[in-house]
């Protein structure tokens, strides 16, 4: 009896993930079928999605997606993340295009091993400190360059653009309950959380799992974010509160503005692209390898676990050994 549906394609016959398109996002419109092809229509016409070729596609706000495409989707080994506007908010996604857990297993054996850990928080730590030596530090010592460094850079921010700073003061579930810089910059990480997630499940990587913060299912988010904050989004925040000034909007339309300012920066920075890259030079610092060959990322290969060699290869029907 045949299976019901359409048949799936052998992932040996999909495109490799190096020579994929990395995001394309959509917003208003609906997302459907023709042929073997994706559509996106709305009221200036249709566009057809070479979706093969496509590794993430991100659905932004007035998305509609039949459930012809979603069978293209998956079909294709392409993953599907719900955004806010121009990714700057993650709401869910779909089965990621790694079908490798490599990138995952090694994160939760740094997560599970005191020394991998400490080692992985030099490497996040030392990518802050513009090639400062860390390899003898210890947690204490990082978190006191940490703190001292964000300070500064606060400092200085704030002597620039001439916006009076105090601390980092916000209410959570309550955006507006602050000054405007730090509505600003909580409006400013949020944006960086919602790419960060974005990219971490794409990866197949656990949100969960952080290397320096723990205990929240976002942990790993705010550990990668805190690798851009000091470039990107702190930055913005003053600028949209100098803006606010001399473009004379209200203390209402900061937020918006500043979502806005991360959205264009983001996509002009390429910062989905460094994600991936220091997520790779964080969970497998010996294999530089894999920063260039991306076929072990959708090898699909079932393996069995041995507690002598590791694993042995599925699909085979061993012999009981007495």
């Amino acid at each position: 009896m045949n299976t019901p549906g359409m048949k799936p394609t052998q992932p040996s016959s999909l495109v490799r993930a190096d020579d994929r398109l990395s995001f394309l996002y959509l917003e208003h419109c609906t997302i459907g079928k023709s042929s073997s092809a994706l559509t996106a229509t709305d009221e200036n016409g249709v566009i057809h999605i070479p979706s093969a070729t496509l590794s993430v596609l991100m659905l932004g706000p007035g998305t509609r997606v039949t459930h012809q495409a979603m069978c293209v989707i998956a079909d294709s080994g392409m993953s599907v993340i719900w955004v806010g506007e121009q990714g700057v908010r993650y709401y869910a996604h779909g089965r990621p295009i790694g079908r490798n857990t490599r990138l995952l297993e090694a994160q939760a054996k740094i997560v599970s091993n005191t020394r991998l850990r400490l080692q992985a928080a030099r490497t996040m730590y030392e990518m802050r400190f513009e090639g400062e030596d860390t390899s003898t530090l210890t947690m204490q010592q990082l978190r006191g360059r940490e703190g001292a460094r964000v300070r500064k850079i606060y400092r200085e921010m704030s002597e620039k653009h001439s916006v009076k700073w105090s601390k980092r003061d916000y209410e959570v579930g309550n955006l507006m309950a602050s000054d405007p810089i730090n509505i600003a910059l909580t409006a400013a990480h949020t944006s960086l959380y919602g790419l960060v997630h974005a990219t971490i499940v794409a990866l197949g990587c656990s949100p969960g799992l952080g290397v320096v913060h723990t205990g929240h299912d976002r942990s790993l988010v705010y550990d990668i974010a805190d690798l851009y904050k000091a470039e990107v989004t702190i930055p913005i925040a003053f600028e949209a509160v100098v803006a606010m000034q001399d473009l004379e909007f209200t203390i209402d339309e900061l937020p918006t503005y500043t979502r806005r300012a991360c959205r264009n920066a983001f996509k002009q920075s390429r910062i989905s692209n460094r994600i991936v890259a220091d997520l790779k030079t964080i969970f497998l610092p010996d294999e530089a390898a894999a920063a260039e060959d991306e076929s072990w990322f959708e090898d699909s290969v079932i393996h069995l676990w041995d507690n002598l060699h590791d694993r042995v290869v599925g699909g085979t029907n061993f012999e009981f050994d007495s």
